[in-house]
């Protein structure tokens, strides 16, 4: 069948071939379409919507990056894209899994489809295995063996087809071939299998040998920059949903909450005169002091940094698309020197700044700039081996600070304010307001005990 310049089309086409009522026996084959990641991407799009299970094979690992840049932001996170090399299975897995832990988290907008409440029930009835999954994302030793059976955590499986046989066998899944042919423990599920693209005339090259240490670097360094533009990305939504938050939260809430304290504070210093020497009422009173000048400092420190101002942050797609895709070329942990690293990390922060207010148009000047001047900071030749060694050491570590930076995030008091905010805004609810009642109320009370007169 031949391949068309809409992918929509094409995945809809496809989908219906191995999931409708019209069967064959044999492997249905499509031509390559006209913008093949962007096919494969809709087609994944199409199973998730469609509630069904996907395993997509490709000729090799140097497929995977611009498929995984192909597949929709939000859908990223339930798909499992191991490449075939054993030293980035681990990485490709680690980082798969806490963005989706990250996402689940989050529980945002982007999260509440019929693709994102099948993963929640497919969770659910792995609590076990998700648990372990857990577990093993915890423990922060990337030498540890890689459990295969944790492919079952997702709908969509996407590996090199001469590593599937390392992930348990799916004989209800549907088996998407692109430009390669199915190994013949396969045969038995051509019912629900589609070929796309002709066979390559060669075997896909194999992986290098392990004796060629800088390509083998090299393809790690390309697993690890990725891997942390997703999850550079999801910290930077984080960030920018809480600073959204902190902002409503400090202009309506923290001068009620300064101005309950400085009346706490001033009942608490007339009951310490009415007293005179008593030690426990004196210790009251100073606490009391110190917590209303904390409360009156913080209420004006962030009224001042977060100016009511500032825009909201709300990114499109198009504009997170570009955001990941300059990470992933710009990061400061590829640099292959200091000034390139102080180059890099200038232009990283003008991204973040950029991505913070939606500015598209900045983020595209900052990838041209980085386009025009990077062949001559960086140089067109491949780094030395100690370079690059240097600059998987940083990535690692980077990836570890983004874990760690989310754990905080989420596990800090303020983030569970926003989370129980979002929720209640769901049932058509205003919790700050609701908080804000309480405030005041509880305000007009402590006024009558504090000025009796």
């Amino acid at each position: 069948m031949p391949g068309t310049n809409d992918p929509a089309r094409d995945a809809s086409l496809w989908f219906a071939r191995v999931a409708g009522k019209a069967t064959s026996p044999m492997p249905f084959e499509a031509d390559l379409p006209a913008r093949p990641m962007a096919s494969l991407a809709a087609f994944v799009a199409r199973v998730l919507a469609e509630e069904r299970e996907l395993l997509l094979l490709v000729p090799g690992d140097d497929v995977l990056p611009e498929l995984s840049a192909a597949v929709d932001l939000a859908l990223r996170p339930l798909c499992l894209i191991l490449p075939q090399a054993e030293f980035a299975t681990g990485i490709a897995l680690r980082a798969t899994l806490l963005l989706l832990k990250s996402r689940l988290w989050r529980d945002g907008d982007d999260s509440r489809d019929v693709a994102w409440t099948r993963q929640r029930c497919r969770l659910e009835a792995n609590a076990e295995l998700w648990q372990r999954a857990q577990a093993w994302l915890s423990s922060n030793e990337p030498d540890d063996p890689l459990p295969s059976e944790f492919a079952d955590l997702f709908s969509i499986v996407v590996l090199p087809v001469a590593g599937w046989r390392t992930l348990p066998l799916r004989k209800s899944a549907i088996v998407l071939l692109y430009c390669c042919d199915a190994p013949a423990e396969l045969d038995a599920m051509a019912l629900r299998m589609v070929r796309v693209g002709t066979q390559p005339a060669m075997a896909p090259p194999q992986l290098p040998a392990c004796s060629d240490e800088t390509t083998r670097l090299l393809l790690e360094r390309t697993r690890l920059s990725q891997d942390i533009a997703d999850l550079e990305l999801e910290l930077a939504n984080v960030q920018g949903e809480l600073a959204d938050f902190m902002r409503d939260y400090y202009r309506r809430i923290a001068p009620l909450m300064a101005e309950q304290d400085r009346l706490q504070a001033r009942i608490a210093s007339l009951k310490a005169a009415a007293d005179p020497g008593n030690p426990t009422l004196d210790a009251s009173a100073a606490q009391q002091r110190q917590q209303a000048e904390e409360s009156a400092a913080d209420a004006g420190r962030f009224s001042a940094a977060l100016p009511d101002d500032a825009p909201a942050f709300d990114p499109d797609r198009k504009t997170r698309q570009e955001f990941r895709r300059l990470a992933q070329q710009i990061h400061p942990d590829r640099a292959i020197d200091e000034d390139d690293r102080a180059w890099r990390t200038q232009l990283m922060s003008e991204a973040n700044r950029a991505y913070r207010i939606g500015d598209r148009a900045g983020l595209r000047e900052i990838a041209a700039l980085w386009e025009e001047q990077a062949g001559s900071r960086t140089g067109a030749a491949i780094p030395a081996r100690s370079q690059l060694e240097a600059q998987l050491s940083r990535l690692r570590a980077r990836l570890a600070r983004i874990e760690g930076e989310l754990h905080r995030l989420f596990g800090s008091q303020l983030y569970a304010l926003y989370i129980a905010a979002r929720q209640a805004r769901r049932q058509g609810r205003d919790l700050l307001a609701e908080m804000m009642e309480q405030l005041d109320a509880a305000i007009v009370e402590l006024r009558r005990v504090a000025y009796p007169d």
